[in-house]
Order: C-alpha cells, then structure tokens, then sequence
C-alpha cells in the first residue's frame, strides 16, 4: 500500500477534528504582460575598506595567532597515547617491510639468478 501525502495526512486530521479540510492555495497564473528586458549588473567597484593596514607579515601573524587560538589542542595523556600509536605503526611497517625485502633478495639471489 502506497503511502498516503501530506495533502491526504492534513485532511484525515482535519476530518476527525470536526474542522472543514484545508485546501491547497491557487497557484499563481503567469502573466502575459512583457517583462522589460534585463540590463547586466554594474560591475562592482573594488573594496579598498577591507584591506587592513600594516606590513602583510603582521597582519598573517595576527590572524594565524587568532586561529591558533580556537584550536582544540590534545591533553597529555590523549598525546602521548597517539605518539605510542605511531611509533608502533612504524615499527611493524618497518618489520614488515625489512622482512619483505630479505625475502625477496633471496629468491631474486638463489632462484631467479641460479
């Protein structure tokens, strides 16, 4: 069974109210009347009040400061955890890849070049 609209929802409502259903509005006709012919939007002129003064150099530093001060910075515990999470990540990457590498340069030495 399909699902009912909203349109039937509202009247279904409105039924067991007791209030007379709501009809939807009269959509509005489109004129017939010439619309008079778009003219290009003006080109904007450039905005000198937004630069602000001072050395660029300042001004990065000021904002860069600024950012740096929302920034959620981790505790010391959530740090040193994440460090010991990627330490561990590269040594088992090392590993893998060292054991790897011993592998092949023995099947490259004694089976490929024999």
């Amino acid at each position: 069974m399909a699902r009912s609209t909203r349109q039937q929802r509202r009247q279904r409502r409105a039924k067991a109210a007791g209030t007379p259903p709501l009809r939807p509005a009269p959509r509005p006709r489109p004129t017939t009347e010439e619309e008079p012919p778009r003219q290009p939007p003006e080109p904007r002129a450039e905005r000198r009040d937004e630069v602000r003064p001072g050395a660029p150099g300042v001004r990065f530093f000021q904002e860069s400061w600024a950012e740096l001060k929302k920034v959620e910075w981790p505790t010391q515990q959530a740090l040193i955890s994440g460090t010991a999470v990627v330490l561990i990540a590269c040594l088992i990457t090392g590993v893998y890849l060292y054991a790897n590498d011993r592998v092949w340069e023995y099947v490259v030495k004694h089976v490929l070049l024999r």
